[in-house]
């Protein structure tokens, strides 16, 4: 049986990637919300949101930060970051812009998410989280890398005591 994990990824901009992701089937993910499904919850408001977020995210054995252009500027995705960490729950983050999307378009490589989120006693959640960066010089190579790594990836993902 596969790993059971949760995504966190930028919506719009990356979700045809992360469904390549979720295909390859070396993970189990939470359900990924339709763009209308989306909407409905956000209709709901930021609670209704932090509710889904920690009910998909509570059952599952770490939590995998898909890092594409812009997510580190994703405010929901520094909230699950967060969200992880209080709740102790092993992360990682593998960079996916490589991929390419439903246009055949690969993406620019995005900031750490990681290291927007700052911690208490000072420092960042991403001095201790691994990055990984898929190698491969086009989208069909980074894909097999993805594949073949992933869950080895997420076996290394920081656990925090």
């Amino acid at each position: 049986m596969a790993k059971s994990v949760f995504y966190s990824f930028h919506y719009d901009r990356d979700a045809w990637r992360v469904q390549q992701i979720i295909q390859m089937g070396a993970l189990e993910g939470q359900p990924i919300l339709n763009a209308q499904q989306w909407e409905e919850v956000k209709r709901k408001g930021d609670a209704a949101i932090k509710k889904w977020i920690a009910d998909q995210m509570a059952y599952k054995s770490a939590v995998v930060v898909l890092i594409g252009a812009q997510t580190a500027s994703r405010p929901w995705v520094r909230h699950e970051i967060a969200h992880a960490w209080d709740n102790h729950k092993p992360l990682v983050g593998i960079r996916i812009h490589g991929l390419a999307d439903r246009n055949g378009n690969t993406d620019s490589y995005g900031e750490n998410p990681f290291s927007k989120v700052s911690l208490k006693g000072g420092g960042t959640v991403g001095d201790y989280v691994p990055v990984y960066s898929p190698s491969g010089s086009n989208s069909q190579a980074v894909y097999a890398d993805i594949k073949a790594n992933i869950t080895t990836w997420v076996n290394n993902a920081y656990k925090r005591s």
